[in-house]
């Protein structure tokens, strides 16, 4: 099932989706994309990036890109991260990826919840990547994004091995943070770092 269908037959040309990646990961950014389509567009592959393998997301990203009217992204670095709380840096990432677009949306389609004080009529749909096509590559969208800018901080800190667990708290990644501690990237404010450095 597509809701994007039903907006779309109410007349909504610039239907926009958004979607966030890295809000458990122990390090680096969250990141959040919005993604405007064609209305009645049909893409194959494209679906909740977590039901799809690194090379499927890959592909149904290149289609994205080339099927979309617009595209925003929008990062928040770990240290706004602590500074605030997971859930407002995530709302500030949504918020950078539509300020990123250069065609404004009517609507949005946010997975999960309401984005607080926003001047656009929206719609949180709960799961909504798995319902929604615009939600769906905006999902995609985020988690290849994300997964890249990981695999570059991996080059820079070889020792955490960013480049396998993204940031995610795996046995390897908890191990070398016991050994070396937290690096910049890392969100300090996170169970087991906080606890670490205690």
């Amino acid at each position: 099932m597509n809701r994007d269908l039903e907006f779309w037959s109410r007349g909504i040309q610039l239907l926009c989706g958004i979607d966030e990646a890295g809000r458990g990961p122990l390090a680096g950014p969250v990141i959040a994309a919005s993604v405007i389509l064609p209305p009645w567009t049909s893409i194959d592959g494209v679906k909740d990036s977590k039901l799809l393998s690194p090379l499927q997301r890959e592909r149904a990203f290149d289609k994205i890109l080339k099927n979309s009217i617009s595209i925003g992204v929008g990062i928040v670095e770990p240290i706004i991260i602590d500074r605030t709380n997971i859930l407002l840096a995530t709302y500030e990432a949504m918020k950078r990826a539509i300020l990123d677009m250069e065609v404004f949306p009517e609507f949005l389609l946010v997975d999960g919840f309401k984005i607080p004080r926003l001047p656009i009529p929206q719609r949180g749909i709960i799961h909504g990547d798995r319902v929604s096509l615009s939600n769906g590559a905006a999902s995609i969208i985020a988690k290849v994004v994300r997964d890249r800018i990981m695999e570059m901080y991996d080059l820079i800190f070889p020792q955490y091995d960013f480049f396998n667990n993204k940031g995610y708290g795996t046995k390897k990644h908890i191990e070398a943070l016991r050994r070396y501690g937290p690096c910049e990237i890392h969100r300090k404010t996170f169970r087991p770092i906080s606890e670490l450095q205690g």
